[in-house]
């Protein structure tokens, strides 16, 4: 029997399964996105994930100011961290514009992959590491995600706008305030 057991083994560890860690976690995140939609609504889901990225928010923020060394990032160095800190995760963000008003980024891969399609409360995790990031260093920000892959956009486009401006004031999006 032991045999068999390990030819069995054998067999099943041999078949191709597109299935490792990272495709687990993203199909696991995916479905608990889902589950949050369908249970208590979009809005609702996406206040819930919106917890979880502020807590992974000031995480990555203090990790990229105990390796750069300083006790806040300039507007540069956010700009910076922001397109980094997506590369580091898979996704491809990109600068578009950038003024001491708003940055601007653009992204062709989102870190989930397609397991964000339909599932836009996914994306309050962008906005909330953007968001507590950029007001963290620099007092304010408002993020708005104009356009989205999980909304099956062919990209993303995401506005931080850096200070309350009227500009600011007319988009939808969220505003972060630097923590006390």
């Amino acid at each position: 029997m032991s045999s068999t057991n390990n030819q069995s083994e054998a067999l099943v560890a041999g078949l191709h399964i597109p299935l490792e860690r990272d495709l687990f976690t993203r199909m696991l995140i995916r479905e608990l996105s889902g589950t949050l939609q369908d249970v208590v609504g979009l809005e609702e889901a996406s206040g819930f994930v919106s917890v979880v990225g502020q807590k992974i928010g000031d995480q990555i923020n203090a990790d990229y100011k105990e390796a750069l060394q300083v006790s806040h990032l300039s507007r540069e160095q956010v700009r910076d961290v922001l397109v980094d800190l997506k590369r580091r995760i898979q996704g491809d963000f990109y600068v578009i514009e950038e003024s001491d008003e708003k940055i601007v980024l653009g992204n062709r891969r989102c870190p989930f992959g397609d397991k964000v399609l339909d599932r836009p409360a996914l994306c309050m995790m962008t906005s909330n590491v953007f968001g507590s990031i950029a007001a963290e260093n620099l007092g304010y920000a408002k993020v708005a995600l104009e356009h989205t892959i999980a909304r099956h956009d062919p990209g993303c486009r995401v506005v931080v706008y850096l200070q309350p401006t009227s500009g600011a004031e007319q988009t939808n999006g969220r505003e972060y305030f630097k923590g006390i």
